[in-house]
């Protein structure tokens, strides 16, 4: 955080909770509006972006500054939104003196204000109590246990829509050639196999703005509720264009969250190929997105359908692995022989793994207990996550781990 407006860019949410309830908390970077700029226009359609994506608006004015110009713009905006919007006044150094400085906000049509100081740390928890009243009055989305959710997350016009078109057999969302002719989070259900897929299309922006790092956030921010829904995210590639930073940025989403993860590098049919082209490009793919080295890479074309009869099929395996459980006694047993094979070790001091059990699924999930697990190193726990995945597959799916001291809970 600094006093430049407008330097706020990277990592721009986050999952946090309060109370209880959890929620995605995501700060938009704070433009200014100056219509002398050629690109306020832009940044104005961004400001609508936002709102659209949110349940609660938290609409920070400034106390010190008083009201403005584009603060009366910013409300007329959320007032034609219908959501709800918490008013809230930062910067007040005196809550005991603060009502006349509140005065004038009334004049937004937004609430009442509600008073607080950020860099203090003043009133926020009266903040957060205002945020999850609302979020209390959302009705709960209904789910379906034996539906497997899938969302397609990438850039705006890798094809994500044309995608979910295809595998639908029916123009469900608007295609075209312009980033971001879907307007907001689309869902298809299909059935194969006799039973329901719901595809949640992220979508781009509604029109192609001139400010591409606006595209870039707004794609991420989509990509983070989509993520937040699935059970498997297709990261959708451009083939032609190849992988990009952001593609990356996207693919380390669907991963911190713990999804299972299947690459589509789509456009394939236009791709100049010759007979190395492909293990090249999956050689590409492995070196730059070690992360995400489990995920599956089907090389698609949504436009012809090319490689796209099998899809469905590798979602359906894809969900298997990514809530299969391994009984107790067979992961011991590959504990075992894994410890016996490569004993973990410390500088020299060796350290006892007693003990191994699966605790969840959806992303599997891996208690061990150990003599001393801070002296266990991140290289011996891949060495047993790649033992683990040789016996018993999981592909497609994260393993997520966590060490104990023998004797604690």
């Amino acid at each position: 955080v600094e006093d430049t407006p407008g330097v706020t860019r990277d990592r721009l949410y986050g999952q946090t909770d309060w109370g209880g309830h959890n929620f995605l908390l995501v700060d938009t970077g704070g433009f200014a509006w100056d219509d002398s700029d050629p690109l306020a226009q832009a940044v104005a359609r961004q400001a609508e972006e936002a709102v659209w994506e949110s349940d609660v608006i938290v609409f920070i004015v400034d106390a010190k500054q008083g009201l403005t110009a584009d603060d009366r713009e910013v409300a007329d905006l959320l007032r034609r939104s219908k959501k709800s919007v918490i008013l809230t006044v930062n910067k007040v150094d005196d809550f005991s003196k603060c009502q006349e400085q509140l005065l004038e906000f009334y004049e937004l049509g937004l609430g009442e204000p509600l008073p607080i100081s950020a860099s203090n740390g003043l009133n926020i928890g009266d903040l957060l109590d205002a945020i999850i009243a609302y979020l209390e009055k959302i009705p709960p989305q209904e789910e379906d246990d034996e539906a497997i959710a899938v969302a397609l997350i990438g850039r705006p016009n890798v094809g994500k829509s044309s995608l979910v078109n295809r595998l639908a057999g029916q123009e469900r969302a608007v295609v075209s050639d312009i980033p971001g002719t879907t307007r907001d989070a689309i869902d298809t259900t299909v059935h194969y196999n006799g039973r329901p897929f719901i595809l949640i299309d992220t979508a781009g922006l509604r029109r192609k703005s001139k400010l591409s790092s606006g595209i870039e956030y707004y794609s991420m921010l989509r990509s983070v509720r989509a993520v937040q829904r699935c059970d498997i995210a297709l990261l959708v590639l451009d083939g032609k264009e190849g992988l990009t930073e952001q593609d990356k940025r996207i693919a380390g989403i669907a991963h911190e969250a713990g999804k299972a993860v299947i690459i589509l590098v789509n456009k394939w049919d236009i791709v100049d190929k010759d007979s190395n082209t492909m293990s090249r490009y999956v050689k590409e793919l492995r070196s730059e997105l070690k992360f995400i080295e489990y995920a599956n890479i089907e090389f698609v074309s949504a436009l012809t359908g090319a490689r796209m009869s099998g899809l469905l099929s590798l979602i359906e395996k894809t969900m298997e692995q990514y809530q299969r459980r391994i009984s107790t006694g067979l992961l011991n047993d590959l504990l075992n022989d894994a410890v016996m094979s490569n004993p973990p070790s410390a500088k020299g001091t060796k350290v006892r793994i007693f003990y191994i059990t699966q605790v969840a699924v959806k992303p599997p999930r891996f208690v061990l207990f150990a003599s001393d697990p801070e002296l266990v190193h991140f290289s011996w726990l891949r060495y047993l996550e790649n033992r683990i995945r040789e016996a018993f597959g999981f592909e497609g799916t994260p393993l997520q781990f966590k060490l104990r001291k023998r004797g604690s809970k």
